[in-house]
This record gives structure tokens, sequence and C-alpha cells, in this order.
């Protein structure tokens, strides 16, 4: 396991982490099964595709902040926050999003993440946050609990849980 240096903090999107970010989004691609295409145009302009992301933005048709969690030189994961819930993101999706790239996984980040991502989501005004989670995804359940997350219904096919 590598040591870490710093503790680990969210941030907005940065070049400083350009080689974690693109190994670590790789590694993931090619864990899941999913297109690595986006990662050539982010390789080849990263600090177009740092700028894009570093600003508030409208996705899913609502305001949302996207924070890279970091360690120094090193890209764990990524956080969303969404200001707001349409109809469908209160059914799958929620007020935050959150993921650790696969080298970083089951080291507690995903937990202390969405912890720093609650406290985010409070400066924007969120007292209470929805999350959810695949019903199949037990790791994700357990950081939700562990932050707090109270069970809801379960509309649609995602678990979903309220903090605050």
């Amino acid at each position: 396991m590598i040591t870490l240096n710093e503790a680990p903090r969210l941030i907005r999107p940065t070049t400083a982490v350009r080689t974690s970010y693109l190994t670590g989004e790789q590694a993931d691609c090619l864990l899941r099964g999913t297109d690595t295409d986006w990662l050539g145009p982010a390789s080849e302009d990263f600090d177009s595709f740092v700028a894009a992301r570093d600003h508030d933005k409208e996705r899913w048709e609502v305001m949302s902040t996207v924070y890279w969690y970091v360690s120094g030189e090193h890209y764990l994961g990524s956080l969303v926050v969404r200001h707001s819930l349409t109809p469908e993101l209160a059914s799958e999706g929620g007020h935050i999003g959150y993921h650790v790239v696969a080298p970083w996984r089951r080291q507690g980040h995903a937990t202390r993440m969405l912890e720093l991502g609650l406290e985010k989501a409070r400066e924007r005004g969120i007292s209470r946050a929805l999350l959810t989670c695949a019903p199949s995804n037990e790791a994700s359940r357990r950081v939700i609990e562990r932050n707090g997350g109270v069970p809801d219904e379960q509309l649609g096919g995602e678990l979903r849980f309220w903090i605050g």
C-alpha cells in the first residue's frame, strides 16, 4: 500500500494531479469494462479538461459542483454535489455522487470523502442530503450509513438514504 504524506482533501479539479488522475480513471474504466476514449482528449489537453470542470455547471438539469479527492500529487477519486434535485435525481442519483479509483479502494477514503462532501453540500445550503446506491453496492451502502444515512423508500432501481 502506498503511504500518503498528506491527509486527503476535497479540492476543485487541478492540473497538479494529471498523471495520477489519468492512470486512476483509466484503471477504473478497464476494471468496469467501460469506454476509455474520453481519456485521449483529456490527456492531450489536460489544462482545458480541468478548466471545464473547475466551476459550477449545469449537469443532470441542475447546478453541480465537482471536487477531486487528492493527497499531494495523488488523485484518489471524485465527488459531485448537485445543488438541487429533479424528479429523476430524487429517484436515482441524489444530491451527492462519489467514486474512489480502484488503487485506493477499501482504505476508508470513500467514507472520509463523503464526510467532506456533506460539508460542501451544507455550504451550498443543502441541510438534508439524499444519496442513492445500487442494491448490490454493499460498499457504498456502508459508506452512506457510516455517514449517518437513514434508509428511505426505494424508488426506481436504487436504495435511497437521507443524511442531515
